[in-house]
């Protein structure tokens, strides 16, 4: 089986500032995995590279056997890749359902005239609501999405990420900013989307309890580099990962 990501020596500096250095790894069809580490570790750098908002100074990534380094987020997008964001990137203004049926209709190429096929709009409207019933938003279908609470929020970003029918889908920080209840919550969620939609999923996370809760590979950043990676049970065990993030405390 082929890997789908395969992140070939990466690097990248802002100004003498190293944020990624020769990063390497792959990721298999299917895998659900976890990428952490400290503050300033270049995560969300990682995944700016990944999905085409920052060029890589040097290395090259392929995506299903496609070199993608220097392409468009759009072209990457187009090509099967999805992705939410630390702080979330939705249409404040417009309704819950409309947000994800925006992205539905982007990945059909119908935004810009969303009534010149109206099958094509039902099937959109049909395919976000669906989307909606899966993250628990459909009660809010109607609402604004600036009225929705934080956590909600997040889930709606993720659910416009979910339009674009990715076959691979990138979660940065997913509960950032939750209680933790909607942690737990959100964790059984992420979990239950990529078995819904046969997902390859990558997620950046600051709680241990999730990441070691739902993740198959945990991979660790630190400075830049890649420390580790393996199965969460080798990676909380590991003493350089324990001495560099973990503490003895999650063992």
């Amino acid at each position: 089986m082929e890997p789908v990501l395969v992140l070939d020596q990466l690097d990248k500096s802002f100004g003498g500032l190293t944020v990624t250095y020769n990063v390497s790894f792959s990721v298999m069809p299917g895998e659900i995995s976890a990428i952490i580490g400290p503050n300033g570790a270049g995560k969300t750098t990682l995944f700016n590279q990944i999905t085409g908002n920052l060029l890589p100074d040097k290395g090259r990534i392929l995506f299903k056997n496609e070199q993608i380094t220097g392409l468009r987020p759009q072209e990457i997008v187009a090509r099967g890749m999805g992705r939410s964001f630390q702080i979330t990137s939705i249409f404040p203004e417009e309704s819950v359902l409309e947000n994800v049926r925006i992205s539905c209709l982007s990945r059909r190429k119908e935004v810009l005239n969303p009534f010149r096929n109206v099958a094509r709009f039902k099937e959109a409207t049909d395919q976000a609501y669906f989307i909606l019933e899966s993250l628990g938003l459909a009660k809010h279908a109607e609402r604004p999405a600036f009225e929705l609470a934080h956590g909600d929020q997040k889930l709606l970003d993720i659910g416009i990420a979910l339009g674009l029918e990715p076959q691979l889908l990138l979660l940065d920080e997913p509960t950032a900013g939750m209680s933790p209840d909607e942690r737990q919550l959100t964790r059984d969620l992420i979990k239950r989307l990529w078995e819904e939609f046969n997902l390859t999923l990558i997620f950046i996370e600051h709680d241990m309890d999730i990441v070691f809760g739902i993740a198959q590979i945990v991979r660790v950043l630190q400075l830049g580099r890649l420390l580790a990676e393996g199965p969460p049970e080798e990676i909380r065990n590991n003493p350089e990962v324990i001495t560099a993030y973990l503490g003895e405390e999650v063992r």
